[in-house]
């Protein structure tokens, strides 16, 4: 028998000063049994990130990388299908980038755990002339702080300021510093 995914829900209130972009978000998350905290709650701040302003072009939402190895982690999509926006979130390999970059837009890796480093070195030469491609790493300590906010209901503040990310729920914070490893050279998380 299979094991069901848990059910998270989120209210982010999300106010993002280096895009001027302040509006709160309900989200419900779908956690994989094989999925960790640490890696839903850097889904979860990542949705918050690349939130777009408006629904024109269709909002950025879940989508079923742990169970659909053909779906990224995030994805936007226009009202035709067109993936506008594909985020992935750890370590994937070169090819899976190389292939997301060819069919969306733009493609956005979030590279959060102790090995990051590492990944990125055996990756990077094979990456750097992809087309619409931003690799960001995360720091390993803050992301396992993030997993320490994770409940089943959650109110979750995400301030961004001059590329800082501060996560909080009322209680606690943590406050993130992304390093862009391939585009985003000026440092906004765009």
């Amino acid at each position: 028998m299979a094991l069901k995914a848990t059910i998270y829900k989120a209210k982010l209130q999300i106010a993002d000063m280096d895009r001027g972009l302040y509006v709160d978000h309900a989200v419900t998350l779908a956690r994989h049994p094989s999925e960790t905290d640490e890696r839903m709650m850097v889904r979860l701040v990542a949705l918050a990130l690349w939130r777009p302003a408006d629904d024109h072009q269709g909002m950025l939402e879940m989508a079923g990388s742990v169970s659909d190895t053909d779906e990224p982690d995030l994805w936007q999509k226009d009202l035709t299908g067109r993936i506008l926006h594909w985020i992935d979130v750890g370590q994937p390999d070169d090819k899976r980038i190389l292939k997301a970059c060819g069919r969306a837009e733009r493609v956005t890796v979030v590279a959060y755990a102790a090995g990051a480093g590492i990944w990125w070195q055996g990756v990077a030469g094979k990456l750097v002339r992809a087309r619409s491609l931003a690799v960001w790493r995360w720091p390993a300590a803050a992301c396992a702080e993030l997993a320490t906010l994770a409940q089943r209901t959650m109110q979750l503040q995400v301030t961004v300021q001059d590329g800082t990310v501060w996560v909080g729920d009322g209680e606690r914070s943590v406050e993130l510093q992304p390093q862009a490893l391939l585009g985003g050279a000026d440092g906004a998380l765009r």
